[in-house]
């Protein structure tokens, strides 16, 4: 695929001003700029999202790859540096590059931002209290880019830390692709997002959450063991893939009595 760029011998250079044909009452957006090693980011990116390189796969050696794009392998390894910044490839020592996989752990500790109040942190333990099928509500429709109509695969499970309850999950799925998770496999496992990668070849890339105040209804007291009104901190996360189509739709409750949410930037 060609790349476009004003300086092959400029690893940051630019490529050109795409000009588009715009509607009279739209107004023109400025040029467009798009650095070598992003265009280069882009095409590996492309490459890995079709299944051209699976999971756990390793992709061609730098010189190759910096050859076949006919750029340098700095360009080349600059664009890998961000792909492993953002846990698409992982290198591995002496082998090369490899596509980065939802090992159990490794999703766990990337995704999971719970902590003690201490810091210290522990691997939860998963309890489904149901998993159905039914009609998705506006939100969800809205969060996973659903037709009208659509069903969906609704998850409710209850997570213990230390052996005590301490997130309320529901998780959402469009039911199109994840049809066979209304009843397979009999028992979940804790990492759902390996699960996807595996079993449904849906890979979790990205997760964007907020998060807001809420006070305790009576399935958080039931299942959380706390006081009606107490407060508590809603996650919500929409989980996509690498070209930033949404999987999952997750809304965790949490009792922020032992545990709060942590984040390092």
């Amino acid at each position: 695929m060609p790349i476009a760029r004003y300086n092959s011998q400029d690893d940051t250079s630019a490529s050109p001003p795409i000009h588009k044909d715009v509607d009279s009452m739209t107004a023109p957006k400025g040029p467009t700029f798009q650095p070598l090693y992003k265009q280069i980011k882009d095409l590996l990116l492309e490459r890995i999202a079709s299944g051209e390189w699976p999971p756990g796969t390793f992709i061609p050696s730098e010189a190759a790859l910096a050859a076949s794009y006919n750029v340098s392998v700095g360009t080349l390894r600059k664009a890998l540096d961000e792909l492993v910044s953002d846990n698409v490839v992982v290198r591995r020592q002496g082998k090369g590059t490899a596509v980065a996989t939802h090992d159990a752990d490794r999703a766990l500790f990337r995704f999971f931002n719970v902590v003690r109040r201490d810091g210290e942190r522990s691997l939860p333990v998963s309890r489904v209290l149901s998993r159905r099928r039914r009609t998705a509500t506006a939100a969800e429709r809205d969060a996973l880019e659903l037709a009208d109509g659509a069903d969906v695969i609704h998850i409710r499970r209850v997570r213990e830390l230390a052996g005590s309850p301490t997130l309320l999950e529901d998780i959402v799925l469009d039911a199109d692709t994840f049809a066979a998770l209304e009843s397979q496999p009999e028992v979940l496992p804790n990492t759902l997002y390996q699960l996807y990668q595996h079993q449904y070849g849906a890979t979790v890339a990205h997760a964007d959450e907020r998060l807001v105040a809420v006070k305790a209804g009576e399935q958080d007291a039931a299942h959380l063991g706390v006081e009606l009104g107490e407060p508590l901190i809603e996650i919500r996360r929409v989980a996509s893939n690498y070209q930033n189509a949404p999987i999952e739709l997750r809304i965790s409750r949490l009792t922020t009595k032992e545990y709060c949410y942590a984040s390092r930037l």
